[in-house]
């Protein structure tokens, strides 16, 4: 997966990368990319499409909670695995499954992402709106996704995994969303992941943790 840099993406990930609103701080990014291999992608695709044909021979056809149905197909193990590809170049610290991966994916409309952005954003939009005049928070996203990944021509999909096992979700988060936007013609994907922090348990979570070097102090007085 190749990086591709935009400025209207560069312009909203400077204003959502920190936004402190007093008792929250959002958190959101933008990323794009193309679906061109790079580096370890292929050896990484190739690893995910054996995981995917493996599950299949063992899954029964009475598994109702199996992803057999679109593994099946095999554009849409392709587009999967661009998925899951996407998710390690913005996480690339977490070790994604893709049949694990494909039980936590769901496909949704851009009236649904508008919805949960409009339900969880909202504050984030009025600071927007009350620094810029070029428009709301929303219509500015809609315009730089729409500059790279042409909306009208795109899958939407939401990622929300266990929370225990979700690589997005921060000490003291309140919630978290990662959508990613794929388009099969371009072959492109851009993903947007937007959390809410809480301050108080963010400050509460920082002043329980030991201050560098403090334990080092304490081995220092033992006589080891």
């Amino acid at each position: 997966m190749k990086f591709l840099e935009y400025t209207n993406l560069d312009r909203l990930n400077v204003f959502m990368s920190h936004l402190n609103l007093g008792e929250i701080t959002i958190k959101g990014c933008l990323e794009a990319y193309s679906c061109k291999h790079a580096g370890t992608d292929k050896r990484l695709s190739l690893s995910l499409e054996n995981e995917m044909l493996d599950y299949l021979g063992k899954s029964s056809d009475s598994d109702s909670s199996s992803p057999v149905d679109l593994l099946l197909s095999r554009s849409s193990r392709k587009a999967l695995i661009y998925l899951v590809l996407t998710l390690y170049q913005m996480y690339p610290d977490y070790d994604f499954s893709a049949v694990k991966a494909h039980q936590f994916f769901s496909e949704e409309s851009w009236e649904t992402f508008t919805q949960i952005f409009s339900n969880y954003m909202f504050e984030a939009s009025k600071e927007w709106t009350e620094r810029n005049e070029d428009g709301s928070l929303l219509e500015v996203i809609y315009e730089a996704l729409d500059e790279v990944v042409n909306l009208a021509e795109c899958e939407i999909y939401v990622y929300n995994p266990n929370p225990n096992a979700d690589p997005f979700l921060e000490e003291a988060a309140i919630w978290s969303f990662c959508f990613l936007f794929y388009n099969r013609k371009q072959k492109r994907v851009a993903g947007f992941r937007f959390c809410c922090i809480s301050n108080l348990a963010n400050d509460a979570f920082l002043a329980d943790t030991p201050p560098y070097g403090e334990d080092d102090e304490i081995f220092d007085d033992m006589d080891m």
